[in-house]
C-alpha cells in the first residue's frame, strides 16, 4: 500500500497522523495542508467503519491507534451509529487555498453530518 511519507520518520508520521485523527474525532474538523487532509481522511474512514461493528475486539484496535478513550467512547457511541446507513465517504476535505508563510496548500477536513 502507498502512502505519503510527508518528509517525516516512520515514528513521527504516524503519531502525528494518531493525534490530527484523534483531533478530528474530537472537534470533528480541523485545518491543515492538503497532503496530511489526505492521509487523515483515509485513516479516519478505517477506524469509522471498524467502530459501526461494536464489538471487543474493534474497541481494542480503535483504543490501541487513538490513544484517548474518551474519544474512542464518543467514537463508538455518537460517531459510528450517525454513519449507521452510509458505506464510505464520512469525511469531507475543503481546499482553503495557500497558506500566507510558505504558501502550502491549506484544507479543512471535517465529518459529514
Amino acid at each position: 500500500m502507498y502512502a505519503r511519507k510527508l518528509s517525516r520518520s516512520t515514528d513521527h508520521r504516524m503519531a502525528m497522523l494518531k493525534n490530527l485523527v484523534t483531533f478530528l474525532f474530537e472537534n470533528g474538523k480541523i485545518k491543515t495542508t492538503l497532503p496530511k487532509a489526505k492521509e487523515v481522511s483515509v485513516l479516519a474512514e478505517k477506524y469509522i467503519s471498524k467502530a459501526k461493528v461494536n464489538s471487543l475486539h474493534n474497541r481494542r484496535q480503535v483504543l490501541a491507534f487513538l490513544k484517548k478513550w474518551k474519544v474512542a467512547k464518543k467514537l463508538f457511541d455518537e460517531i459510528a451509529p450517525k454513519f449507521a446507513e452510509r458505506h464510505g465517504g464520512y469525511t469531507r476535505i475543503i481546499k482553503l487555498g495557500p497558506r500566507r508563510g510558505d504558501a502550502a496548500e491549506i484544507a479543512l477536513i471535517e465529518l459529514v453530518a
